[in-house]
């Protein structure tokens, strides 16, 4: 008698909540900074920029400032190669949204899934008009809540979603969620009856973010059955 197939049911990405998802960007973050990006002018007139690169190494991260107008910065980065998901290739620009300035120094840091950059700028005279007014604009908002789950904007090739499983051998099943900003020392993951429950929280907040941010979540198996179901929208995982 052959052994019994398990299938994944991902139910996450639907929601009961009248308000829906906390943030769109990811059905498991419950407090903290929405969205996959954020860009907001600093005190001292720079532009602080996060990027959400769930998976990447610290050290796989590529970004450059666009040689010929010096507004843009170019970034890109993929993550480690396993024999459960396939390699994700991410890629995407930040950078000034105005004409009458110009990018002179970018500091960046890329640490458990996130890119941070501090880029510093210059105004350039136009001589027709010395005295003109910059007219930098950021967006009106990083991230939001609501019923609606958004695919990663920067995902060029691989999953876009915040959720992956796939059985294994046997009747078991492997389960990968990201949490970025979230480093493993910082992760609680334990069972519960028919439920495994997860946990993780971004405690070393930087000098720049608003807030920590907290995941959580759990998968669950209804004990009746041989087929795992995940039936929660509330599943977390060491990205």
């Amino acid at each position: 008698m052959s052994k019994p197939k398990v299938r994944c049911f991902d139910l996450s990405r639907t929601t009961f909540s009248p308000e829906g998802f906390y943030a769109t960007n990811n059905q498991f973050q419950t407090t903290g900074p929405k969205g996959f990006i954020q860009v907001k002018v600093l005190e001292n007139d720079n532009l602080y920029v996060r990027v959400d690169l769930p998976g990447v190494p610290d050290d796989a991260v590529r970004y450059r400032v666009d040689a010929v107008r010096q507004k843009v910065v170019f970034f890109s980065g993929e993550t480690l190669n396993n024999d459960k998901e396939d390699v994700r290739e991410y890629s995407g620009t930040a950078g000034l949204g105005c004409d009458c300035c110009e990018i002179t120094g970018v500091d960046a840091k890329m640490k458990d899934g996130v890119l941070r950059m501090i880029l510093s700028r210059v105004k350039v005279v136009n001589k027709d008009q010395p005295n003109n007014k910059c007219t930098l604009s950021v967006p009106s908002f990083t991230g939001q809540s609501g019923r609606y789950l958004e695919d990663h904007p920067y995902v060029v090739n691989g999953r876009k979603g915040a959720l992956f499983g796939v059985p294994t051998a046997g009747i078991g099943l492997y389960f990968a969620v990201d949490m970025p900003g979230v480093c493993g020392d910082d992760v609680l993951v334990f069972a519960h009856e028919n439920e495994i429950r997860f946990y993780g929280e971004f405690k070393n907040v930087y000098e720049h973010d608003e807030s920590r941010r907290i995941y959580s979540g759990s998968i669950q198996s209804p004990p009746s059955r041989v087929l795992p179901s995940v039936s929660s929208h509330h599943i977390t995982w060491d990205a």
